[in-house]
């Protein structure tokens, strides 16, 4: 079975064989000084466990339950917000983006354009995400099966973009559940695209507490343990100091705090992966 082909995101490489690559940060920018202090905890711990770490934040939450719920700072602010994380830490940026007007002055910013599941088959989003040269990362559909993502890299390549990265979120499973597939990791490889697994979105219950979705973050570490183990080539992870007290996707988020011991855990199973077949990982550093 084919693998994923190594795409660069800043001063990292993703794929084919190079370390995880792992995506954190709150769902949505609630504040500028909050967003910052996220931003340089991460910073540390990307520091004291050798990570290449993307920061996420998400400046508008179009896709909510109720119009009455948060959704950020809008373009403008949650822009300068993300800009000043990356001159404050360092690190690349990803933001997700949901119309088309949004992606050029995104990419001003953001080493990675995000397209939400939802939107995983709009062309024009797509097509205006890659012209922008940055690295694009799609979300599968929750209503699309694995292999129909290389009609996605394929409307990239099209345009000139081969730096995409694909990410597994989970897939409708009647009303308001999500289930995993694990194959659905090598499956979405045979594009050559690098796969992303997002632990956060696939605990989602979607519109569980009535004008607001729900999620049970204790199937995270079984989830995020168990796509390491089948060959994922990143992991996301939505995290916040105070999941209970978050304004969007707080019961899908894993504590701040709690992060750093759930990497370990994950670099300790790539690392056994490693010890059985050298080729899956050779540059994974053991932790």
């Amino acid at each position: 079975m084919a693998g994923s082909q190594p795409v660069s995101v800043g001063s990292y490489t993703v794929g084919g064989g190079a370390p995880l690559l792992w995506v954190c940060g709150p769902c949505v920018i609630e504040g500028h000084d909050f967003t910052l202090r996220v931003a340089e905890t991460l910073r540390g711990y990307a520091d004291q466990l050798g990570l290449p770490l993307v920061f996420k934040a998400s400046f508008d939450k179009a896709n909510r339950s109720s119009g009455k719920t948060f959704r950020g700072p809008g373009l403008h602010e949650g822009l300068k917000t993300l800009d000043a994380v990356k001159r404050a830490t360092g690190l690349p940026v990803l933001t997700d983006i949901h119309e088309c007007h949004q992606a050029a002055p995104a990419a001003e910013v953001c080493e990675v354009l995000q397209v939400p599941a939802f939107l995983a088959r709009q062309t024009d989003l797509l097509e205006a995400c890659g012209q922008t040269g940055r690295v694009v990362n799609v979300k599968k559909g929750q209503f699309m099966a694995p292999w129909d993502m290389k009609n996605v890299v394929a409307k990239l390549a099209e345009i000139g973009n081969r730096r995409v990265l694909l990410t597994e979120r989970g897939t409708t499973f009647g009303y308001g559940m999500l289930v995993n597939d694990m194959r659905s990791i090598p499956w979405m490889q045979e594009t050559t695209a690098p796969v992303i697994f997002d632990a956060t979105h696939s605990v989602q219950m979607p519109g569980a507490l009535g004008d607001r979705t729900g999620g049970d973050r204790r199937m995270i570490p079984c989830l995020v343990r168990a796509a390491v183990a089948a060959g994922c080539d990143g992991v996301f992870l939505e995290t916040h100091p105070r999941p209970d007290e978050a304004k969007s996707d707080g019961p899908n988020m894993v504590p701040l705090d709690q992060l750093p011991g759930l990497i370990r855990t994950c670099l300790r199973v790539r690392a056994a992966i490693a010890d059985a077949d050298p080729r899956a990982n050779p540059h994974e550093p053991s932790r």
